[in-house]
């Protein structure tokens, strides 16, 4: 994928590591976002950021719970356990880190630019899986302060799969801008409709109630002109519209997510087959703003 980063000039990395937090269920959502929304930050520009992780143990998928996932994004009811809904299931695990008292940067606001999904192993879904969220480093840019926060899964000790999100805390910085590449619309391409409720579907499904995903009324408190859907449904849905071509495993999906998609929306998806890889993307309906854009490996 090409770069489309801006100009970086300073890498930070966290603190040292801090024992993680460890659960023996994922923490409740409602309370979670209760207190995601009244979480203020005090981030100062070069600080690094603390090594906080979460962890919970003897994690169980329910067939139901992926079934629904399933269906709200496209997967087919039979097909293999689609790459991004172990992601889904530890965002509980990123608001358990970002809540922390001593996480300086605030929960509501941040930006999810990258996503990176590496299916390593297949595995018997009925098995307990381990899980750990990590911040990981961060970078100084143009737009402000851009963080990682890593995610693995685990039976035995063994990695199964992998995440890593970059989110941007947006912050004044003297870092010149650096003009962002998108990767255009090439190959086959598809149109979708986009329904108005998929970020009100997608919340009860995945638990992220954040306002900006539910109703137009509520996302104009946030600045948005109207509901947006979530990255995460968004990257799902072009997965599923590739399943066929996927294998079970030894496989990595990496997106860059670009403007907001409006809800309800008609939407162009294209693909392109390269010698070892598929480039895929997410227009609007003219073609003129990309959504997001994304590299299967």
């Amino acid at each position: 994928m090409e770069p489309m980063n801006d100009l970086r000039t300073e890498q930070i990395q966290p603190t040292h590591s801090i024992a993680p937090m460890v659960m023996r269920h994922l923490p409740s959502m409602p309370a979670l976002l209760g207190k995601a929304a009244f979480k203020s930050g005090s981030y100062q520009i070069g600080d690094p950021l603390p090594g906080l992780s979460a962890q919970v143990n003897g994690l169980m998928i329910d067939a139901q719970h992926l079934a629904a996932y399933k269906e709200l994004c496209g997967f087919a009811p039979e097909g293999n356990l689609p790459a991004t809904y172990l992601h889904m299931l530890a965002f509980p695990l990123f608001l358990q880190i970002l809540t922390q008292q001593d996480f300086p940067i605030r929960a509501m606001g941040q930006v999810h630019l990258r996503n990176q999904i590496s299916v390593l192993k297949s595995f018997d879904i009925k098995q307990p899986i381990s899980m750990t969220a990590a911040v990981g480093g961060s970078e100084l840019t143009s737009r402000g302060l851009e963080w990682d926060i890593r995610v693995i899964a685990s039976i035995d000790d063994q990695t199964l799969w992998s995440s890593n999100s970059t989110f941007l805390h947006r912050c004044k910085t003297e870092i010149k801008q650096k003009r962002r590449s998108v990767n255009g619309r090439e190959g086959e391409s598809q149109q979708w409709r986009v329904s108005a409720d998929i970020g009100r579907r997608y919340a009860r499904v995945s638990g992220d109630y954040n306002p900006i995903h539910l109703a137009d009324m509520t996302a104009k408190l946030f600045g948005f002109k109207q509901a947006i859907a979530h990255g995460m449904w968004s990257k799902a849905r072009c997965l599923a519209a590739l399943e066929e071509q996927l294998p079970e495993t030894g496989y990595s999906v990496a997106v860059n997510f670009h403007r907001p998609l409006f809800l309800p929306s008609n939407v162009l998806f294209y693909t392109k087959q390269l010698a070892s890889k598929k480039r895929f993307s997410l227009y609007n309906q003219s073609g003129d703003q990309a959504h997001l854009d994304g590299l299967i490996s």
